[in-house]
């Protein structure tokens, strides 16, 4: 049975990376460094596959196929990547499957069969419904020394709440934190 790993990176109020319109859109740059990539690909672990949503994959596909040669590129355009789409005819960074329809059975199928981890990056709707239906089994936050204030979040508003217990941190010499926790199911009351 895969693991599915859940990674995001996040502000210490809460938001999440966020391309697009948002004012402070290149918040994480400032904290990249090469020690911290190869924290975070380490963290990653040695072999892995991709779980994504469509919109995710397809900002992933305009980068990683011409990012260079390097250890994280090399291994993310290696990875099969499993996207959650109604358009999968129209997939081609690959190797890439499609999964559509019953999104929840699909993703309890794949979790069940032989195979690397499954991470999970960006996807913020994907991951509210994999921590909501008991698939996560792990959350990873890279989590930045700034307060944003507003902007997008990382869960719906609809999910339950959720218990997790801390397995490890890690610190980058720029102040990321690289939080990992499992994760446990429904908090109890």
């Amino acid at each position: 049975m895969r693991k599915i790993r859940i990674f995001e990176h996040i502000s210490l109020d809460g938001v999440i990376e966020h391309d697009g319109d948002y004012t402070y859109g290149a918040w994480t740059t400032p904290y990249r460094s090469p020690a911290g990539a190869t924290m975070l690909f380490e963290a990653y672990g040695p072999g892995f596959d991709l779980l994504l949503a469509r919109s995710t994959y397809d900002i992933f596909s305009g980068f990683w196929p011409t990012a260079g040669d390097f250890p994280m590129a090399n291994a993310i355009n290696a990875a099969t990547k499993y996207i959650v789409t109604h358009r999968p005819d129209s997939l081609q960074w690959g190797p890439v499957k499609g999964l559509s329809g019953d999104i929840v059975a699909g993703i309890r199928d794949l979790k069940s069969t032989d195979g690397p981890d499954l991470i999970v990056v960006g996807s913020s709707t994907l991951t509210s419904v994999l921590l909501d239906q008991g698939l996560a089994d792990e959350v990873v936050l890279i989590t930045y020394p700034v307060l944003l204030g507003k902007g997008k979040r990382l869960l719906s508003d609809n999910i339950d709440a959720r218990e997790l217990a801390f397995v490890d941190s890690k610190a980058t010499p720029t102040g990321l934190l690289i939080n990992t926790y499992k994760h446990l199911g429904s908090l109890k009351k």
